[in-house]
């Protein structure tokens, strides 16, 4: 039994999270972008959870979560990710993330494809260099904080058109009040971080979701993750969300909360 907010406890971090929907319906885990929190989760909220146990969970060093020191790591990230699953009780669920999230939702479910049922990978990469200039910026906002980093950051989270809205705003709030040794140690996981080898042992059904305008993982990252989870045999459906930037969830989010319903409700038989 777990409250509908709180925080999961594993042996060596702890995330914060919070849950939503029918306590007997599948179970949807939902990772956000670096330097955001699963508040920019907010648009697909209810849509998901009117079908889904909706678990949102801020990843290590974010929002209500520990802020150990860094280096983090991919594998520990997914570590910790599984540990909450752990922690609540669920035994299998269906894994969406964004950006740093689909990062993790991979690294999961490669390595635990038992407790994977689905899978969404939204703007995200299985590799994304160069390290040096993610090193860089860890360095950067330990020495000079979040306000080093953020205008450079947003101005590729959201187009033009979008970037003025008060949605964009609140996430650039949001950024700035992201701890710097969080973010610093999420960046060194990122340079470190190569999912190509790996991709290949994802089994579960995969949708891959490109942002259109999206510098900062483009559509051909989204190619490399879909042609690599192939080749394991998992299917695959890609799909582009126009337009869009690097968030596509907040910037086109009743597209993407189409497509993660649709991509969700093919499965039967789920049980977490």
């Amino acid at each position: 039994m777990v409250d509908d907010h709180g925080v999961g406890r594993r042996e060596r971090h702890r995330l914060g999270y919070d849950i939503h929907g029918p306590a007997d319906a599948p179970v949807v885990v939902l990772g956000s972008s670096l330097g955001t929190t699963r508040a920019m989760w907010d648009p697909q909220l209810d849509a998901l959870s009117a079908s889904f146990r909706v678990i949102r969970y801020d990843h290590l060093g974010h929002g209500a979560s520990e802020v150990p020191p860094g280096p983090y790591s991919i594998e520990g990230l997914a570590a910790d990710l599984i540990g909450l699953l752990d922690e609540l009780g669920v035994r299998r669920a269906h894994l969406g993330g964004l950006s740093l999230g689909g990062m993790v939702a991979l690294q999961a479910a490669a390595a635990f494809p038992e407790r994977v049922d689905r899978l969404a990978v939204i703007c995200s990469s299985a590799h994304l260099p160069p390290a040096d200039g993610w090193r860089e910026r860890a360095a950067t906002v330990r020495d000079g904080g979040m306000a080093a980093v953020a205008d450079r950051v947003v101005a590729r989270w959201f187009t033009s058109a979008f970037a003025e809205t008060a949605a964009a705003k609140a996430l650039y709030d949001d950024l700035l009040r992201t701890p710097a040794e969080g973010y610093a140690g999420c960046c060194e996981a990122i340079a470190a971080m190569d999912l190509r080898p790996v991709l290949s042992q994802v089994r579960s059904p995969t949708l891959v979701v490109a942002g259109e305008q999206d510098p900062a993982t483009p559509i051909e990252h989204a190619r490399t993750v879909a042609d690599g989870v192939a080749q394991g045999g998992a299917p695959v459906r890609v799909e582009t969300v126009r337009p869009a930037a690097h968030l596509g969830s907040v910037e086109r989010p009743e597209e993407v909360s189409g497509l993660l319903l649709d991509h969700l409700r093919t499965s039967a038989g789920e049980s977490a």
